[in-house]
């Protein structure tokens, strides 16, 4: 995966429904706080800074360190690190639906916003950090 060079703005200005685009703008802010990187377009998934991973199999690959994308169902949040890595903050977050790499948001203004920021963070910190013995990374951009 590699950004697109695409105008985040333009992107995000096309979003439906009118609250997923509200989520967005939310979204960007708090991404671009939390990891002080501008967004990119990498295709229809807004992303932040960039790394490159490795897995014990020798699959590997490029992604951004932080990353969400408005769906037109729900905004997803890509966690790196894994939601089972995040159970307080999934329990005390507010309505939502998780995978093991995926939280799904239909509404932001429904959930605990420092138990979001805390998330971000955390899985921010998990990527800069360098990954663990399942995927090691290495921050690129």
């Amino acid at each position: 995966m590699q950004p697109t060079g695409g105008s985040v703005a333009a992107f995000v200005a096309q979003v439906t429904p009118a609250k997923r685009r509200r989520d967005a703008e939310t979204l960007i802010a708090l991404m671009s706080e939390v990891s002080g990187r501008e967004p990119e377009l990498w295709g229809t998934i807004i992303g932040f800074g960039s790394c490159h991973y490795r897995y014990p199999t020798g699959n590997e690959g490029d992604m951004p360190l932080i990353a969400f994308a408005p769906r037109k169902a729900a905004s997803t949040l890509y966690v790196l690190d894994g939601t089972g890595e995040h159970p307080a903050e999934l329990a005390r977050l507010g309505p939502h639906t998780a995978s093991v790499g995926c939280v799904y948001i239909k509404d932001l203004e429904l959930v605990d916003q420092e138990v979001l920021r805390t998330l971000v963070h955390k899985a921010y910190a998990f990527t800069v950090g360098g990954g663990n013995d399942y995927a090691r990374i290495t921050v690129t951009g």
